[in-house]
């Protein structure tokens, strides 16, 4: 017998009460219920996935300006300023969002061109009398003058010549600023041939050259040879000044990397300290300190010259139980 569905009801008459039942088939309406219950089984998950995937679409398009704009922010650094957001074409959220940090940038730009123009004219500008001064000592030094008159001009000396140094530095790094990594094709600069003179310049300690490798005479890198001559030999000079007994310089490379690596025997640099002595006009408290000669730019300019010249600067702990510093370079493509 089919399963029915019923249904009583109980009324109240003057001969009587009377319950009257009313009885309906429900096999159908359960037939029914369970094709649409295979139907949803079946159908929800593939609509579920289909509304997904739509979303996902509609989405990631929605974020691809957003995507694009948050990799060139990545790229621009203080030597690429100049570059600017992608700004989408449409007058909403994004939109003026892009609007608004390209004219932040250019506030950007603007402000650290200032700087630079600054610190580059100053720096010319103090070159004429750094030398009308550096003269006028020279000459005096050859002139009786009180006891102890030499001695006196030749500290006087000293400092002038740390002045002019530093006039320099600060030349080169508006430079670096300035001008950014280098884009125009290299040129080659054989990077032995530099730690060889780099070793024959007198110094306080001696200065020795190790040659890892049978070919390293081999070892060219590309770029500005003078501004690389001068991160070399910044490093050497600090090596010398804080070394003990010696400073080695080693030159090796590996694949399509070259490393220039210079050791010292001097108190070394504290691994707290190992980020922050490259940053400008830092000096540390203990052994390598303003009183030793440092500006506290030295190591900042080389820094600014690797990373122009796509390299990179790393201290570590040296064997000969100081600092060490690790620089490397793209070599040259053959």
């Amino acid at each position: 017998m089919a399963p029915v569905d019923t249904l009583s009801r109980t009324v109240e008459t003057r001969a009587g009460d009377f319950t009257i039942t009313a009885a309906a088939p429900v096999d159908q309406v359960e037939r029914n219920v369970e094709a649409l219950t295979d139907r949803l089984a079946v159908g929800l998950p593939a609509l579920v996935a289909l509304v997904g995937v739509i979303a996902w679409v509609l989405v990631g398009r929605a974020l691809r300006p957003v995507e694009a704009m948050r990799a060139e922010a990545e790229r621009i650094t203080a030597s690429t300023l100049h570059r600017r957001l992608p700004q989408p074409p449409t007058d909403d959220e994004v939109g003026r969002l892009a609007h608004t940090m390209n004219t932040m940038l250019d506030r950007l730009e603007t402000a650290a061109a200032q700087q630079r123009r600054f610190v580059s004219d100053a720096s010319h500008e103090l070159r004429s009398p750094i030398a009308t001064f550096r003269a006028g000592l020279e000459v005096a030094r050859s002139k009786p003058g009180p006891p102890g008159w030499p001695a006196r001009v030749d500290s006087l000396l000293a400092e002038e010549s740390r002045l002019e140094s530093l006039v320099d530095d600060l030349l080169l790094l508006a430079a670096c600023d300035e001008h950014g990594p280098i884009t125009a094709p290299a040129t080659p600069v054989n990077l032995t041939a530099l730690a060889t003179e780099e070793g024959q310049r007198p110094r306080r300690v001696p200065v020795q050259v190790v040659h890892t490798t049978a070919d390293d005479h081999t070892v060219m890198v590309g770029g500005a040879r003078d501004q690389l001559a001068r991160a070399l030999s910044n490093l050497v000079d600090n090596a010398a000044r804080h070394a003990t007994t010696v400073v080695r310089i080693s030159v090796s490379h590996h694949r399509d990397t070259a490393r220039f690596v210079v050791d010292d025997d001097g108190p070394g640099i504290p691994p707290d300290d190992r980020e922050r002595v490259f940053e400008r006009f830092t000096r540390l408290d203990d052994g390598r300190a303003r009183h030793d000669g440092g500006s506290g730019l030295g190591l900042a300019v080389v820094h600014s010259i690797l990373t122009n010249h796509h390299g990179s600067i790393r201290v570590d702990d040296s064997p000969l139980g100081g600092a060490r510093f690790v620089a490397e370079l793209p070599t040259l493509s053959s």
